[in-house]
């Protein structure tokens, strides 16, 4: 019976008959810098705004900044648009398990992560696996600045992939020929056009789903298999001797990425805790919204409305009508 009433109160905030009610339901999106999160932070807000006929404001963040306003509650932040686990386990153990105070949607899709260099380059240099980065000559070609070391993107500030990566690059036994770098996502994507123009070498960490596939041609490189013994992630927010502690030697696990939600909307904005809780998307839809976004360069709140307009059926799904 409980069920059946808020399914009938989520479809009576999104009637035109209920538009007095509408003023109470509002939420603040946390926005990560990568685009993925981006595109699903703002297609959450379109389906608010457009359908749920709720505010919205976006908010800036990184993944530290984002869960500790979701788990005070006051809605300085309501909702992670693009949660990916294990990379940022350390904070749904927090926040989830522990606190109690922020829901982990139960409606993901999976990711898939690595290290990637262009077609041209890998097939010019027989650069197949992660362990050929640690060649000299291939080293030689990536480095653009005459350190000695080729540069390798391994994620933006803030990003707990980035610390996996930097402990991988470590791990790989690359860090004499590799130099890890750390960069928000649009410096490695022009890198990655600049270097396909020059015939330069350049490698990266590249991920699934993401617009770079439908950007350049590039491949993922192979890596040891995922081997649990061989995964041992410590995040700087557990320990700060994070790097030290942590052995990682082998590929990731694939992920489950997902949206979270402080655990107070549901009193404050119950028809928009609701929706969140029935939301879900495939790899291959957040690929697509990317691909519009830093492809295309168009905006992501244009593409977002886009998106909700063409597919009322799906929309319709999440609200429960």
């Amino acid at each position: 019976m409980k069920t059946n009433l808020k399914s009938l109160g989520l479809a009576a905030a999104v009637s035109v008959f209920a538009m007095p009610v509408l003023a109470a339901e509002e939420v603040k999106i946390g926005v990560p810098s990568w685009t993925g999160a981006q595109a699903i932070a703002h297609l959450l807000g379109a389906v608010v705004e457009m359908r749920v006929g709720g505010t919205v404001e976006y908010v800036p963040g990184n993944n530290a900044t984002i869960f500790q306003a979701m788990d005070q509650g006051k809605g300085d932040i309501d909702v992670h648009p693009d949660v990916w686990l294990p990379n940022q386990e350390s904070f749904t153990k927090k926040y989830v398990d522990e606190a109690g105070t922020v829901t982990l949607s139960s409606n993901p899709y999976e990711g898939n992560q690595g290290f990637c260099v262009s077609q041209d380059f890998g097939e010019a240099n027989n650069i197949t696996d992660i362990a050929d980065l640690g060649r000299p000559d291939v080293a030689a070609l990536m480095d653009s600045d005459g350190n000695g070391k080729g540069e390798m993107w391994i994620g933006a500030p803030g990003w707990a992939s980035a610390n996996v990566n930097e402990v991988k690059t470590r791990d790989y036994g690359l860090l004499d020929f590799i130099e890890p770098v750390r960069a928000e996502e649009s410096v490695k994507t022009a890198r990655i056009k600049d270097s396909i123009a020059k015939g330069e070498g350049y490698a990266f960490y590249c991920y699934k789903p993401h617009a770079v596939w439908f950007m350049f041609d590039v491949k993922m490189l192979s890596e040891p298999a995922y081997d649990p013994a061989k995964y041992v992630m410590v995040q700087p927010s557990d320990d700060a001797d994070w790097y030290d502690k942590s052995m990682v030697a082998s590929k990731d696990a694939l992920k489950n990425v997902q949206i979270a939600w402080s655990n107070s909307l549901e009193s404050r904005s119950p028809a928009i805790a609701e929706f969140f809780a029935n939301f879900s998307l495939t790899a291959d839809d957040v690929s697509g919204f990317a691909f519009e976004i830093s492809g295309k360069g168009r905006d992501p709140a244009e593409v977002a409305r886009e998106w909700v307009e063409a597919n009322p059926d799906r929309v319709d799904a999440w609200l429960g009508l």
